[in-house]
């Protein structure tokens, strides 16, 4: 059999074992798949990964990851597997490239590991490992930090960020790689009021947020006068809104802690901005909940397994 004939043949066979394994939402039927290595420099630029940060990857296969982000920018942390084989593996890479005091690695099931240190955390499961990890992220994950997926998605907790890169050495499908960032957000939901200068005196301002993982959406008011609410965002514990139309628009940036945030407001005719500070007078929840969970579908396009 010719190379190329092979090299088909190999993906399609790998393809196959890999929707087999996609039947069920075990983390044990994930099938090892090494990510390339630009890959994994992708998924640690996407991730802003840097001096400081404590990186868990769950699925570590043969460390690469961890170690190379140990290498390259000094990151502790620590990778889970199921296969004793590939954990012993990654020690030995480890040891080898001299960060054997930076990370280490388990074998055990990421659904019994505290995740609660990490400021980063990498993944290359499937969909409906990723679907059953959701719940356990938003428990024990700080607000702000970073989660970085290759290929595979959790439903419709939307991405803050999307790339897609060539990768002529993949192992299956087309070659190229969707890398995606999360942010785990603050929950902002709830009634929030605070008080601005104005003409007459003080203006009292009053804010009721729901929230839809990072999606921010609600309704405001000015001296009881219904205006505008536009333009939310929320990036981990930090918010961005802005009050009143166009022409005479506030705008706000602030951070959470607690049931205060503080920031700053921009006013209408520009100037310096001013201090603001908003309290929550009742509490909301996020929303956190699926609402794509229906039977999970495997579909083969172009030789490349994906869960839908």
């Amino acid at each position: 059999m010719n190379g190329p004939a092979a090299a088909f043949l190999a993906r399609l066979l790998l393809a196959a074992a890999f929707c087999w394994q996609a039947a069920s939402a075990r983390a044990s039927d994930v099938p090892y798949v090494p990510t390339p290595m630009n890959v994994v420099d992708a998924m640690l630029g996407l991730g802003s990964v840097g001096p400081g940060d404590y990186l868990i990857d769950l699925g570590s296969g043969d460390g690469r990851i961890s170690i190379r982000a140990a290498a390259r920018f000094g990151v502790s942390g620590f990778g889970v597997d199921l296969d004793d084989n590939l954990v012993g593996i990654a020690r030995a890479a480890a040891a080898k490239q001299g960060v054997g005091d930076k990370v280490k690695f388990e074998a055990r099931n990421l659904f019994d590991t505290d995740l609660g240190r990490a400021t980063v955390v990498t993944a290359y499961l499937l969909n409906s490992v990723n679907l059953r990890l959701r719940p356990q992220l938003f428990e024990q994950l700080k607000p702000g930090t970073r989660i970085v997926t290759h290929d595979f998605h959790f439903g419709d907790w939307q991405p803050d960020q999307k790339i897609t890169i060539d990768v002529p050495d993949k192992a299956y499908g087309p070659p190229r790689s969707d890398i995606m960032l999360w942010v785990v957000p603050a929950d902002f939901s709830g009634v929030w009021q605070w008080t601005l200068p104005g003409a007459g005196g003080d203006v009292r301002h009053e804010a009721r947020l729901s929230q839809k993982f990072q999606v921010l959406y609600g309704r405001a008011s000015a001296q009881d006068r219904q205006v505008l609410l536009a333009d939310a965002k929320i990036r981990g514990d930090a918010v961005s809104f802005t009050l009143g139309d166009a022409a005479g628009a506030q705008r706000y940036s602030g951070r959470i802690s607690g049931n205060t945030i503080s920031g700053e407001v921009q006013l209408p005719g520009g100037g310096r901005p001013l201090p603001w500070q908003a309290t929550r007078i009742k509490t909301g929840k996020m929303d956190i909940s699926a609402t794509d969970r229906g039977r999970m579908q495997v579909a083969v396009s172009g030789g490349l397994p994906k869960e839908q």
